[in-house]
């Protein structure tokens, strides 16, 4: 069994595999640790809802192995049955290009890289932290959103900065949701029945983060999100690419200071900021079928966005065999994804829209004559996890 923990600054999401199978035999999420605490565990018993005590992440991870093993609502009859843990880690810098065993110096190397990803780093390492006090002698694994990213050549990772400061502080493009990216690229190859390494394919992840990544021959060779998760795609809360001369212009005019108008672009900006409405795309929608010309507005933005990226990244590859979309807009947006590729029709993308709004599946929703495959497929991160997991400790 391999327990799989994803952790935010006040949440942490879970998933215990039977990795014989690969079936989830549990999932859940604790929220609101550090303010009260809230337990949703989920198996094919039913959802258990429980208000707990969670003043930190260790509280939690306890509430957890204490859910799965639960006379009532649990899946194992001990927690020794738990062979490892895999821990989603948001940033590995450039220390790390495949998931690695947690030891003491890696804990090191991780908490130099929390400069690079304050936001995330610090509570993954939390997580790792609390599994080791709950569950002595179990091995952690960590498994690196930038990892997949590693392969990108120097022309598409470097900024046009001063080199010197990259090679102080490791200024440079690292890229996200790299386990996302990897998993539905190979997907795609299956699902065309062709072999991965003689593909170019551009997938887009797009929920509330969202990033676009060219694959090219089963490696990432450029990706939409930067040094941190705030460069690339207009997303639900963050502003995506803009001038630099953005931020010292609002220090200057509106007398924010740095951190200020880093909460700004990544909290107050994106479709939210745009629109005035909310950063979840249902409401837009809504709003935007209701006559809000700001909301219609901020949902072009994002089209625009993505589509830019798309005929980039097909220029960069010299070509395109498949797009792919994936995560929860992804997934799930119809509308969208045809406001995409209404831009893409001038080299070959073709929607079969009978296809397209469908909804669930792995599908190619391309018209049959249609130059470059258009696919969907549901991500699976915690697979990913559980399978690189379980590569670490062979």
């Amino acid at each position: 069994m391999i327990l799989v923990i994803n952790c935010g600054s006040s949440s942490l999401k879970y998933q215990l595999l039977n990795m014989s199978n690969e079936s989830v035999l549990a999932k859940g999420l604790c929220e609101r640790i550090g303010i009260d605490g809230r337990l949703v565990h989920e198996t094919d018993k039913g959802k258990h809802i429980a208000d707990a005590a969670m003043p930190d992440h260790k509280a939690a991870i306890a509430i957890v192995l204490e859910s799965l093993v639960h006379p009532e609502h649990g899946v194992i009859s001990a927690i020794d049955e738990i062979s490892a843990v895999g821990h989603r880690v948001v940033h590995g810098g450039e220390a790390f290009t495949k998931s690695a065993l947690i030891t003491d110096e890696i804990e090191a190397v991780l908490e130099a890289c929390s400069d690079l990803a304050p936001l995330h780093n610090p509570p993954n390492l939390t997580g790792i932290r609390a599994c080791k006090e709950n569950m002595p002698g179990v091995p952690q694994v960590g498994v690196f959103d930038t990892a997949f990213h590693q392969t990108m050549p120097a022309k598409a990772y470097l900024y046009a900065i001063d080199y010197a400061l990259y090679e102080k502080h490791k200024i440079r493009k690292y890229g996200f949701h790299g386990t996302s990216h990897m998993y539905v690229s190979e997907q795609a190859a299956k699902l065309m029945n062709k072999p991965y390494d003689q593909l170019k394919i551009i997938t887009c992840h797009l929920g509330n983060g969202a990033s676009v990544t060219a694959v090219s021959h089963g490696q990432s060779i450029d990706t939409s999100m930067g040094l941190t998760p705030l460069e690339g795609l207009a997303m639900g809360t963050r502003s995506g690419d803009l001038d630099p001369a953005v931020v010292p212009f609002l220090m200057d005019k509106e007398g924010l200071t740095g951190q200020q108008v880093s909460d700004l672009l990544n909290k107050q900006s994106g479709v939210f900021g745009l629109s005035g409405v909310s950063s979840d795309f249902r409401d837009l929608e809504a709003a935007s079928n209701e006559g809000n010309e700001r909301a219609k507005t901020a949902l072009q933005v994002y089209a625009y966005r993505v589509a830019g990226y798309i005929g980039r990244y097909t220029a960069c590859m010299n070509g395109v065999d498949a797009i792919v979309f994936t995560a929860g807009i992804g997934e799930n947006d119809s509308k969208l994804r045809e406001a995409i590729c209404s831009y893409l029709t001038w080299f070959g993308v073709s929607l079969d829209l009978e296809k397209n709004a469908k909804r669930g599946q792995a599908l190619d929703i391309s018209t049959d004559d249609a130059k470059v495959r258009v696919l969907v497929i549901p991500t699976n991160e915690e697979l990913v996890i559980a399978r690189d997991t379980i590569k670490v400790l062979a």
